[in-house]
């Protein structure tokens, strides 16, 4: 997945950086608060019952804080297969959501994060090279 991003335009919250569309962002806030209310650990069957959930529609309505774009009370669907593919895959790959294989349990992680400092040390390795020289023929 590639993350584009205006510095001068930064969104309020991370899911809008991170995903395309509103209803993809709704999807991916709903998903970590349901993981929080499983005490940071859901098993395959709850994360299937979940996109199983959200495939044949739910009625949600926000709190005034939770900085997610929905209306006062909105019907979500969201394709248990897109929700796979476009939310939870991306998710574990950026290090959003840890797959633990022997427990078989999805946690949210400080992968993430940690990634993300890599980046910005990558960078701050690449400015600070030498130049490299060479030469442009006419």
């Amino acid at each position: 997945m590639v993350i584009l991003f205006d510095q001068y335009n930064m969104p309020d919250n991370v899911y809008e950086l991170i995903f395309a569309t509103s209803q993809q962002v709704i999807v991916a806030k709903l998903l970590i608060e349901e993981i929080k209310q499983h005490d940071g650990e859901m098993g395959k069957t709850e994360m299937s019952m979940f996109a199983t959930t959200l495939h044949d529609g739910v009625e949600i309505e926000s709190p005034k804080e939770m900085p997610i774009p929905i209306k006062r009370k909105e019907k979500i669907s969201y394709n248990k297969r897109q929700f796979y593919d476009r939310i939870l895959t991306p998710m574990k790959s950026m290090g959003m959501i840890q797959y633990d294989m022997y427990k078989k349990t999805y946690k949210i992680s400080e992968q993430f994060n940690k990634n993300l400092m890599k980046v910005g040390l990558m960078w701050l390795q690449e400015i600070r090279k030498p130049p490299f020289p060479f030469t442009i023929e006419k």
